[in-house]
């Protein structure tokens, strides 16, 4: 039997870092294989905010290395660029032709900006309808997302709804795929670990990156455990495993910040290594095999979608 489609993307915005890792990576990277998988690189989502043509190139590289690095097969998945598949822009075209502006006014990023009074773009306005073209393109059947991002599934399938409603039956209902992640994970502050706060692991970061890191965590306790060195000690080894460390160091903030270290740094490393073994070349053969199987799937959707709205 075919396996169900999963389609899921990732922004080029830049450094990761762990939380990034063991929130999103990590429950993807356990789960791809058993789906027939479309790992998407949203470049022109990034143009929402992202200015810097040479930051853009650099970071979808980047992107794609990370999606090899922590243990996506190329040869298991399709990695592939959002620009390189010009249906996702003609179907957000149409979309947007379809759907109200009041509909549009209640998605959460638009909503956010506007109440920072910060100036929202059109393209963040409209974001939504790119999104659910991203998704319905390739008739996806699950689209890994967090619990706060179930809106942007329900918009794909209202987008659906009123193309089929419009036209003719052309789109599937996609379902929303909650992965399991670790849950919040904990930044040097304690906060949630966000570029914004500052308070990140870089998820490739050299050993005296990772220790600068550790040695800034907060060190407020309880019974003599540091709360915010436990909280991340927990993402690399099990509580049982723990436990006999933190009982010989107890009020010892320093020997558990050096033991975290040695843990994320031999946890990190493999990564590290492979991400500095990737060469462009190599991102550049993933991203040109991975778009010719894109357009292939996304190209037969588009010419029923034409079909239905009679361009063709």
């Amino acid at each position: 039997m075919a396996k169900p489609r999963l389609l899921t993307g990732l922004q080029p915005s830049g450094d990761l870092h762990i939380g990034n890792y063991f929130g999103a990576l990590k429950p993807f990277v356990d789960t791809y294989e058993k789906y027939d998988s479309f790992l998407m690189v949203v470049d022109y989502h990034a143009l929402t905010s992202l200015k810097s043509p040479d930051e853009l190139r650099k970071n979808t590289i980047e992107a794609v290395r990370t999606y090899l690095a922590v243990g996506v097969d190329p040869n298991k998945a399709v990695i592939f660029k959002q620009s390189d598949v010009p249906a996702h822009t003609e179907l957000a075209w149409i979309f947007d032709c379809l759907v109200t502006v009041p509909f549009l006014m209640q998605a959460h990023a638009y909503k956010d900006k506007v109440a920072k009074g910060l100036e929202a773009n059109a393209g963040l306005f409209t974001y939504p309808m790119l999104m659910a073209a991203d998704i319905l393109l390739y008739d996806a059947e699950a689209v890994p997302v967090g619990e706060d991002q179930r809106q942007h599934i329900e918009y794909a399938r209202e987008a659906a709804a009123k193309f089929n409603k419009a036209f003719t039956e052309v789109f599937k209902a996609p379902k929303e795929l909650i992965l399991k992640a670790t849950g919040v994970v904990p930044g040097t502050d304690g906060k949630k670990m966000s570029k914004s706060y500052g308070n990140t692991i870089p998820l490739f970061g050299s050993r005296e990156e990772i220790q600068k890191a550790v040695m800034s965590i907060v060190t407020d306790s309880s019974a003599g455990i540091p709360e915010n060195v436990y909280a991340m000690h927990k993402l690399l080894k099990s509580e049982a495993e723990l436990a006999p460390l933190y009982e010989a160091n107890k009020g010892s903030y320093k020997a558990l910040k050096d033991a975290l270290v040695e843990d994320l740094d031999a946890f990190i490393a493999p990564m590290r290594e492979k991400r500095e073994s990737i060469s462009d070349a190599e991102v550049a053969s993933v991203l040109a095999d991975g778009a010719e199987k894109a357009r292939e799937v996304s190209e037969a959707k588009m010419e029923a979608v034409r079909k239905a709205v009679g361009v063709r």
